[in-house]
């Protein structure tokens, strides 16, 4: 029986015996071989599954561009999958050599490089926080068989106090599949995919593995009685108030919050390192000693503050009345604490303060506000309404810094929902008689009205919210499919009517013929050539409209060779017959078709008899030229059209753009549907009803002009926290 990959690795590094690495115990040989089989099988159902939705979506789509792009990746993956199952094997492998907490990297929570978290690179971001969210998930689902594995595997490795030690941990696994598909060359919608099939498939699947694994470990006699019992035992009690086992309910808490706070924890290192470089003296430095409140304290001071009170402080009077009105709202929350401050006496004396740390805190959410405040991605309504809850998010931070690294929280989920809900207002909405409007701006007046800082409204508002949009979803989605369909249909028929307009005209140009031919050929044969040419998918029948024209045309003319007589022959009855079929069918001038067919039958025998020439126009054809279109083609001839033309090609249905118009007013729309046969760009409304078709060219063409803006979907808060950082860090460099 062949070894399983990365097998022979493990027994190299056994054979070591000049203090590199500790001999690996039998029992974790045993597990290695266990798992890595299974993991192998669980890997093949993902990337088998990758290749089924990318030929699904191939199949789907209506852009040639996207559908290859799809088949390219499949044509990737499958040649990269072997390496990447063996890639991926080794790297497991290696874990059981030489555990990761061992070497370092992967030893408890981890500060957050701030360079990861700045706008570098969007991709990687992606591709972590979908690492992360899986890896999270498993951690949570399959807790029990993971603590007792952390026991186990630590006791083996001999890991150090306060060290777990467990190369099954989620968080490893992924690494390493991200790890084994680094060589696919292939964009990050396909690797979102990939990461998404393995999730569903490795991810979601590894109980049993883990309790493989735990048997095998407790057969070997390591750590077979395992009690882990929680020291907050208040947390953890079961109605008897007796502790609980572990193995069922995980005090994680602790670690999950310092998790959490990472991300704050870097950007407070930030701040400080930007207050060293300007000079700023040391705070409370004075002689006068001060009491720094609590979190706790502050977020009560924020809940006596009435709503009303800060608006006023902001020069704003309208709580009442539509919250969307005038300018978004700008608080100095800071300033505004310190208000409060002076108001408040400590009852041991000392003057109230504000810790630094709560004061960077403070200091962050005005720097996320002041992003939120200037991106031209918000639509005008929810930019003002977003700005009246600065002061709610505040009292939300104050009390859960994983607002700032959970993309799950309830407050900043509820945001990005309702920012992404609503891109596609306009200034010009009629925002009074807009059932979505009035749904947000109930749900602003009711955080102001009722918010104290229990994040459950944030839960319950959110769901009913979600609630909502799926109905309002159905509607639009079901206007927008017609009036995709619509389009579609217009546009091909429209094309269809070009098309044979053109043939039409190119061959009339040539060649003037008989009266009666003439009429049969443009008020009937174009109407069979139009029907065609939609219904047609195959164009056999299409070329064959073409070729009856080409027939008829041929046969008026002269045919001296005997060959070309007996060919005539042989042509003319049934180019009649298929021209009176197609005729009777668009039901072309029913009451005369038989007196018609019969002139045209003497038409073309009167040509075959008397051998005469078919009369050539003598004047040339003309064709005016199209000034629009000639300016386009000059334009084109720019390497900036050119340039504009590649991020054309990158819109994808269903992003959202602005349209600025030459009088100052914007329009925001959705692309709907590229028509690839007619280069035609369909793009509707919110409520799914059309309101501009661009070609490709007039597209490239606005956006050079800095009239087309494509607006960034992505989620709200995420965007604001990376520019934040982004911009602290290029400070600090």
């Amino acid at each position: 029986m062949n070894e399983q990959p990365g097998i022979h690795h493990i027994h190299q590094r056994q054979k070591v015996a000049n203090g590199e690495a500790a001999p690996v115990p039998p029992e974790v040989v045993c597990v290695l071989e266990t798992v890595v089989a299974g993991l192998g099988d669980l890997l093949q159902g993902a990337l088998d599954a990758v290749d089924d939705s990318l030929f699904e979506l191939a199949n789907n789509c209506r852009n040639n561009n996207e559908q290859n792009r799809y088949f390219e990746a499949m044509r990737e993956i499958r040649i990269k999958r072997k390496g990447v199952e063996r890639q991926f094997n080794e790297t497991i492998s290696s874990f059981f050599v030489l555990p990761p907490s061992q070497s370092g990297p992967d030893n408890g929570p981890q500060a957050i490089d701030p360079d990861s978290l700045a706008l570098v690179s969007n991709d990687d971001l992606e591709e972590q926080v979908a690492l992360n969210a899986m890896a999270a998930k498993a951690k949570a689902h399959f807790q029990g068989q993971l603590i007792q594995l952390d026991a186990r595997f630590s006791h083996v490795y001999k890991a150090a106090d306060g060290v777990t030690v467990n190369p099954l941990a989620p968080e490893h696994l992924g690494k390493a599949f991200i790890h084994a598909i680094q060589p696919m060359e292939i964009q990050i919608r396909e690797r979102l995919i990939l990461l998404k099939q393995f999730d569903r498939f490795v991810m979601s699947n590894l109980g049993m593995l883990l309790d493989e694994a735990n048997r095998i470990l407790v057969k070997a006699g390591v750590v077979p009685h395992f009690r882990h019992q929680v020291k907050d035992s208040s947390k953890n009690q079961d109605s008897g108030g007796k502790p609980t086992d572990s193995s069922d309910s995980m005090g994680t808490s602790q670690v999950d919050a310092a998790s959490e706070s990472a991300v704050f924890e870097q950007i407070r290192s930030m701040l400080s390192h930007q207050r060293s470089n300007a000079d700023m003296p040391q705070r409370h430095s004075g002689s006068r000693p001060v009491h720094p409140l609590s979190a706790g304290e502050l977020g009560e001071l924020l809940n006596a503050l009435p709503t009303q009170n800060a608006f006023d402080t902001a020069s704003y009077t309208g709580f009442d009345e539509d919250l969307s009105q005038g300018e978004p709202l700008t608080i100095d929350l800071l300033n505004l604490m310190h208000q409060l401050l002076a108001q408040t006496k400590h009852k041991d004396g000392l003057k109230a303060a504000i810790s630094e740390a709560d004061e960077d805190l403070i200091n962050l959410v005005s720097m996320l506000f002041d992003f939120i405040l200037d991106d031209d991605n918000l639509s005008a309504p929810i930019q003002v309404l977003v700005s009246r809850l600065q002061i709610p998010i505040l009292k939300v931070v104050m009390r859960d810094k994983t607002f700032f690294s959970h993309g799950g929280h309830p407050a900043r989920r509820l945001l990005n929902n309702l920012a992404r809900a609503g891109i596609g207002w306009s200034n010009s909405d009629e925002k009074s008689r807009d059932k979505l409007y009035n749904q947000i701006h109930a749900i602003v007046q009711r955080i102001l009205e009722e918010f104290d800082g229990d994040v459950s409204l944030f839960v319950a508002l959110n769901d009913e919210f979600d609630a909502f949009l799926e109905r309002e979803n159905k509607r639009s989605t079901l206007v927008e499919q017609r009036t995709r369909e619509s389009e579609r249909g217009r546009i091909k028929s429209q094309k269809a009517q070009q098309t044979v307009d053109a043939i039409l005209k190119e061959k009339l140009a040539r060649y003037k013929l008989p009266q009666t031919i003439h009429t049969i050929v443009v008020n009937g044969w174009s109407r069979v050539m139009f029907l065609t040419y939609l219904r047609d998918e195959m164009e056999h029948r299409w070329n064959e409209s073409v070729k009856v024209l080409d027939d008829l045309i041929w046969c008026l003319h002269p045919h001296h060779e005997d060959a070309e007589r007996d060919q005539w022959v042989r042509v003319v009855p049934g180019l009649l017959k298929t021209l009176r079929a197609g005729l009777e069918e668009v039901s072309f001038n029913s009451s005369k078709l038989d007196e018609m067919m019969a002139q045209l039958k003497h038409e073309l025998a009167d040509a075959f008899r008397t051998n005469a020439a078919l009369e050539t126009r003598t004047e040339p054809l003309v064709v005016a030229p199209d000034s629009e279109k000639a300016d386009i083609g000059e334009e084109l001839q720019d390497n900036a059209i050119s340039e504009y033309m590649d991020q054309i090609d990158q819109i994808e249905t269903g992003s959202w753009v602005e349209f600025s118009l030459v009088n100052g007013a914007s329009f925001r729309c959705k692309l709907s549907a590229i028509i690839e046969e007619a280069d035609c760009f369909v793009f509707v409304n919110r409520m799914g009803l059309k309101v501009i078709e661009k070609t490709r060219t007039e597209l490239a063409q606005e956006m050079c002009r800095g009239r087309l803006t494509l607006l960034e979907q992505g989620a709200l808060i995420d965007r604001a926290l990376n520019a934040v950082v982004g911009s602290l860090r290029s400070k600090a460099g």
